[in-house]
């Protein structure tokens, strides 16, 4: 049987027509009263959660293309006893049956078919573990710099992150050297916001389990961590062999090579003592739509995190841009329905009383009497990277805010500013050059790929005075990553 490509690729869009979008039937939603009695019951068992022993928290797992990512983490939902052994042995026969024995472990998250015929990961993969201590929602994102944008998104819904790196001769220095992805993976979860990331330095079986190359590895990254604004005391190393299974949960096998030299935590042992950060239930609602798919109830799902404040099931939810509401049915996170989710949470919203074509990637769910504003250009203080080309005034730019990817420039340059106090050393630039701090106003500009130039559209986004999350920004060209920062002012 032969298989039209063009309808593959169509599918993978969720475009195809055979099955069109329908307008999702109402469901009452619940009065107000009964609405704000479950947002003080959610508070209250937030605020008890938050004194608990088990806490949760959210990971990206990042690093270079074919360091070991997906499979670290199947092998270790394995031994946690996430999968069983008949998905094990499924896995297993299914990926030598296409001549990708070595993938078996990543099947578990790389479940597309595409991903598992050309072995990388290409979206965000969504699963959870628990620790004696943590209950982790992992995102597995992809290393491959074709799909930055995806590993953009997953990072701006982390809290902590797992860097993964090969410690095979010439496979490091492939990921940290200029272009490397290990360099641009660890400036993007920092400039999203994530303090705190784990090293698992993999594969040490295939430099015959050497504690000097270990202390090469460390030692490398070491100054780059703190150059890129991660805290010593926030960043712990691990020696692992993800393949095997070793140093994952348990020191074993205990005639390993590496325990000659090794004999300090375990992988687990290190995920179990990431702090979780304090989450703001008091914000107005915030849940950027990260994903949008049919979801096998009645109703369309999105997929996001809750950026300040609590979502309930029950509740009526304007869609920001546009004046659409929907109704949020149920809150789903790992196939248990919740009655409500708090700030930092990363759930699936069923939405029904909606018309699907009001719902976009990056849109902003939000209270009617809450509602989050919408801008066409913004003042933000950014860090420039190590680029090559200095940013001038005029610099289209590709802005990236949680899930959205659009068009813009760097309308202005204003001031740059001296990166430890924030001072303005010179006022009106004519250009920007590598490691600077400055204060820049940036407008959205409409596309031009195809056709007439269509019109820039606004973009639902705040300060990060006001929140954090919804205030932090990436800008990129040329598919490099040029500088981050966060929005300070809006004026349009």
């Amino acid at each position: 049987m032969t298989v039209d490509q063009r309808q593959l690729d169509i599918a993978g869009l969720n475009l195809d027509d055979d099955d069109p979008l329908e307008v999702i039937p109402d469901e009452p939603a619940k009065p107000p009263a009964a609405v704000e009695k479950l947002i003080e019951e959610a508070k209250a068992a937030l605020t008890a959660q938050e004194k608990s022993e088990k806490r949760s928290l959210s990971l990206v797992v990042v690093g270079h293309v074919d360091a070991g990512k997906s499979t670290m983490m199947g092998r270790l939902l394995y031994e946690l006893g996430r999968i069983d052994e008949k998905k094990r042995v499924a896995n297993e026969r299914g990926s030598a049956k296409i001549g990708k024995s070595s993938f078996s472990w990543a099947w578990e998250l790389d479940g597309t078919q595409e991903e598992r015929e050309r072995g990388i990961t290409m979206d965000i993969a969504l699963q959870t573990l628990n620790t004696p201590h943590r209950i982790i929602t992992i995102l597995d994102a992809p290393g491959h710099r074709d799909f930055i944008p995806n590993m953009i998104s997953g990072a701006s819904q982390a809290d902590s992150a797992l860097l993964v790196v090969d410690a095979a001769v010439g496979e490091f220095e492939a990921g940290f050297d200029r272009g490397g992805q290990t360099r641009e993976h660890l400036l993007l979860v920092r400039s999203l916001g994530v303090s705190q990331v784990i090293v698992a330095v993999n594969k040490l079986d295939q430099v015959e389990w050497a504690k000097s190359r270990y202390n090469e590895i460390v030692q490398l990254l070491k100054p780059f961590l703190v150059q890129s604004g991660f805290h010593p005391s926030k960043t712990k190393f691990v020696p692992v062999v993800a393949m095997e299974g070793v140093n994952l949960t348990r020191r074993e096998p205990a005639d390993c090579p590496l325990f000659k030299w090794y004999d300090g935590p375990t992988l687990v042992d290190l995920l179990d003592a990431l702090d979780p950060p304090t989450r703001d239930i008091n914000a107005p609602l915030r849940f950027p739509i990260s994903n949008i798919f049919k979801g096998t109830t009645s109703g369309i799902t999105v997929s996001g995190r809750v950026c300040g404040g609590i979502v309930v099931a029950g509740e009526r939810l304007r869609i920001v841009p546009g004046d659409e509401s929907a109704t949020v049915k149920l809150i789903d996170n790992d196939g248990e329905s919740l009655p409500w989710a708090g700030a930092g949470s990363n759930v699936n919203l069923i939405l029904t009383s909606v018309d699907p074509v009001s719902l976009n990637i990056g849109s902003v769910l939000c209270r009617p009497g809450s509602i989050i504003p919408l801008t066409f250009s913004f003042i933000a203080r950014i860090i420039v990277f190590d680029i090559q080309i200095p940013i001038t005034a005029g610099t289209s730019i590709e802005l990236f805010h949680h899930s959205l990817d659009v068009p813009a420039s760097i309308s202005r340059l204003i001031s740059v500013l001296d990166r430890s106090n924030g001072n303005v050393i010179k006022s009106k630039p004519r250009v920007l050059t590598k490691n600077m701090s400055a204060e820049v106003e940036i407008s959205l500009r409409g596309s031009v790929y195809s056709g007439p130039a269509s019109r820039a559209l606004p973009i639902p986004i705040e300060p990060f005075s006001v929140n954090k999350e919804m205030g932090r920004i990436l800008v990129r060209r040329g598919g490099e990553t040029i500088g981050a920062g966060v929005v300070t002012e809006l004026l349009t």
